[in-house]
């Protein structure tokens, strides 16, 4: 007789979290590339006594940031939009 109780999934089949934890990912790497940008620009500024690097730096970090969004969503999707 079986008994009652939680049924607990089988070893190895954590696939949607693992795609879940990927996605997580993604939210803090946006602002992580846009902050690391920041810094090095405003780093730059001060070394050098200028005020634009950081803006230039600023702009790199959040195409650093898009691109690595969409190096994971094109990995996660079939050429026609759906999902794997």
């Amino acid at each position: 007789m079986r008994e009652s109780g939680p049924v607990m999934p089988e070893r190895g089949t954590g696939t949607g979290m693992r795609q879940a934890a990927a996605y997580l990912n993604l939210a803090f790497m946006m602002p992580v590339c846009t902050l690391i940008g920041y810094v090095i620009g405003y780093l730059l500024d001060k070394a050098f006594g200028t005020h634009f690097l950081w803006i230039v730096f600023l702009l790199f970090g959040i195409a650093a940031g898009f691109i690595e969004v969409f190096r994971v969503v094109a990995r996660d999707t079939t050429g026609n939009g759906t999902p794997k």
